[in-house]
């Protein structure tokens, strides 16, 4: 094995190709992380691959594939691959035994595996069976790419992301219900849905706005739909709501002695203890959270400082007398959360915020 630094014009052209391809996978794929390997040989790219939805090829094995499709042979090639090859069966066979069948002569690695019962497995496979080992090439930008999975699996619980919108006041409902924000601030806000295994608000927003909570505005495939998750402790929600009749899951979070959802301690505030959920959450292999609302969910999620990013728009409409949204500059920071960007959706202003030991690339902006 080597942790090399001195890396070739080419393979690190190879590996951010490998990155490239990884992103196609994302929203499709968890719990497992979004991956992407190139095969090269002779100073070219012979076959790339991804991991394109959950069941499916992993990225190793679909590059593999993709080789046999153009007719070109593996034997002795480089494969460069976003993540330390799985050493296990799962849905798939390992990928270690993937490559080992395809002759490669070199893997290039830009992360390990950040699981502590599989680290450096699959990497010591490849070495066992004579097989050169580089890694470290890109490993910053690919465990970015790859976030929610390395924190989930170092906390064991989802990475949370909270999305408020609001008008030019911070009013955040009007008089009557309905989208306010511009048509690019709703396409955002599905590419966020789709980052996200689960997405929460409070029964407030159920019934006020009966929403469905899915995906509909950006492609994503059928069983992709996020987990809806209401928090809801005296089970007010009707039974008519969208996200009780549809095909969805959803989970009711409650505080009663009852067998619908999951019944959760008080937190002596007149709510769920949000740790608790959130521990729970990270028990079903959930990896990332998007919060949307209402305005007492995102206080309850900031004053108990458990937003990891935040998402903030701000419409130039007018919704008039309303509940406010109770965000602003001053409690976002109190809450660890730093402003990194100021940007515009349509004639939305929005800022994004994170943590600071949390970086968040513009590229994964939604």
């Amino acid at each position: 094995m080597n942790m090399n630094t001195d890396w070739s014009e080419f393979d690190i052209a190879c590996m951010k190709r490998a990155i490239e391809l990884a992103e196609r996978g994302r929203g499709q794929v968890s719990p497992n992380p979004p991956v992407g390997c190139v095969l090269a040989q002779s100073g070219n790219i012979i076959a790339e691959g991804w991991h394109d939805h959950l069941g499916d090829l992993h990225a190793e094995q679909a590059a593999i594939a993709d080789a046999e499709a153009r007719g070109v042979a593996t034997e002795g090639c480089t494969a460069y691959v976003t993540l330390e090859p799985c050493n296990h069966f799962g849905r798939t066979p390992p990928c270690t035994q993937a490559l080992l069948w395809s002759g490669v002569g070199e893997v290039v690695v830009a992360a390990r595996d950040p699981n502590p019962t599989v680290r450096g497995a699959g990497i010591q496979v490849l070495l066992d069976a004579g097989i050169s080992v580089r890694e470290g090439l890109l490993m910053e930008q690919a465990q970015i790419q790859m976030q929610s999975f390395m924190y989930w699996c170092e906390h064991k619980r989802p990475l949370v992301t909270l999305k408020a919108a609001m008008d030019a006041n911070g009013v955040v409902d009007g008089e009557s219900p309905g989208r306010f924000t511009s048509e690019e601030s709703l396409d955002a806000a599905h590419r966020m849905r789709r980052h996200a295994d689960a997405i929460l608000v409070g029964v407030n927003t159920i019934i006020r706005d009966n929403p469905s909570l899915n995906i509909r505005r950006v492609p994503i495939g059928e069983s992709n739909q996020p987990l809806r998750v209401v928090l809801d402790r005296t089970l007010r929600i009707p039974q008519n709501s969208k996200v009780l009749t549809d095909d969805g899951d959803t989970l009711l979070i409650h505080t009663q002695q009852d067998s619908r959802g999951v019944a959760l301690p008080a937190d002596g505030k007149g709510g769920a203890d949000l740790n608790a959920l959130l521990d729970h959450l990270g028990d079903r292999g959930t990896q990332e959270l998007l919060v949307e609302g209402g305005p007492k969910v995102w206080k309850h999620f900031i004053e108990e400082k458990l937003v990891d990013r935040a998402i903030i728009i701000q419409s130039p409409n007018l919704l008039g007398e309303g509940p406010m949204s109770g965000l602003d500059d001053s409690l976002l920071i109190e809450a660890g959360l730093e402003m990194i960007e100021q940007k515009n959706w349509g004639e939305d202003v929005v800022t994004l915020w994170t943590r600071s030991n949390l970086p968040w690339p513009s590229g994964e902006w939604p």
